[in-house]
């Protein structure tokens, strides 16, 4: 069985993930927004160990909390390579936006397209989506009909791409390509707001239609 706790973090209500193999107790956190301690401290009142901290990409709203879980936890990072520039200018970022987080740490492992992940029992496969920011990724779950899919595709909606390394044509494909081709039932849990699913976007969302 899986457990999937959507914790929504920050001035800007960030969605951070604790996504929990209840077989065996590991958990990975996926974007850890803001408040870093008070996300481990959330998996520890659980009874859950976190093996992985995942990041979908490095926009300084979804790693806010990152220097703190890591110290909690001293678990890997995992990140895109592209995604890195980004994140070594995270905290710079923030003070454009009058915000502050800590400096965020070396990640230690890259991911690639298609690649899979154990979290315990859970699979975890990754998909290249591109185009909110560099490096982006999104964590699907095949044997559970979920994706975590950062700030690609939100209910009603898309990622912007307004913002450095942000290409309209880019996301919108990695959309259709990677996203959509997902069985309609696959829940959607994005970066920012409620869930959805694939079905719904398809059918539903005003940036995909035509």
């Amino acid at each position: 069985m899986i457990d999937i706790l959507q914790l929504p973090l920050g001035p800007i209500e960030t969605n951070c993930y604790i996504v929990a193999c209840q077989e065996t107790m590991m958990a990975a956190v996926i974007d850890p927004a803001w408040d870093g301690r008070a996300i481990a401290a959330t998996a520890d009142e659980r009874g859950y160990e976190i093996s992985h901290i995942l990041l979908t990409h490095s926009h300084f709203d979804h790693v806010g909390g990152l220097a703190d879980v890591k110290a909690e936890t001293a678990v890997s990072i995992y990140i895109h390579p592209e995604a890195i520039p980004m994140l070594n200018v995270a905290t710079q970022a923030a003070n454009r936006w009058q915000m502050n987080i800590p400096e965020p740490p070396e990640p230690d492992e890259m991911l690639s397209d298609n690649q899979t992940l154990k979290v315990g029992n859970i699979t975890l496969k990754v998909l290249y989506t591109p185009g909110h920011a560099p490096g982006h990724v999104a964590f699907y779950l095949p044997d559970y009909n979920v994706v975590f899919s950062g700030d690609a595709l939100f209910r009603q909606g898309i990622g912007r791409t307004d913002l450095p390394g942000g290409d309209m044509p880019t996301l919108l494909a990695s959309i259709r390509d990677r996203l959509l081709i997902l069985p309609d039932e696959t829940q959607v849990f994005s970066g920012h707001g409620p869930a959805t699913t694939i079905g719904d976007e398809k059918r539903g969302n005003p940036w995909l239609q035509g």
